[in-house]
């Protein structure tokens, strides 16, 4: 699990390309996890074999979109949180009320501590209610 800064803006549409990148990317190597981006931030967890983790980490690492990259959890796990590669995302124009709704069903075998880590992160800098 890591977390990182943006640099610069990232649009709706370069979000879903992200996705849609990541997801074959992913489904290629037998990665599984969950990114999200809140307009400000990437907050991500990638599950799989150790070497295909390291290996995508190190590019997200080197990613000039990204900055501060700051590795939060690392290790082995009995069994994996994310069946599938997910991707919750704000436009930024435009940020969503309930992009942490949203977040919180994609996390239902997620275990507490990556639950909180994606709600808070769902969780700042909502649009003022």
């Amino acid at each position: 699990m890591y977390i990182s800064t943006v640099v610069g803006t990232v649009t709706s549409q370069q979000c879903a390309a992200m996705a849609q990148m990541s997801a074959i990317n992913n489904r290629r190597n037998d990665v599984t996890g969950l990114l999200l981006f809140n307009s400000r931030r990437f907050l991500q967890v990638l599950e799989g074999p150790k070497d295909a983790v390291d290996r995508i980490f190190t590019r997200i690492h080197a990613d000039p979109r990204h900055r501060a990259v700051v590795k939060l959890r690392e290790g082995p796990i009995d069994a994996r949180e994310f069946g599938e590669w997910a991707m919750a995302y704000d436009d930024p124009a435009r940020p969503s009320a309930d992009l942490k709704d949203k977040v919180a069903a994609l996390l239902v075998q997620a275990g507490p501590s990556t639950r909180a880590h994606f709600i808070g992160s769902a969780d700042l800098h909502r649009p003022a209610a």
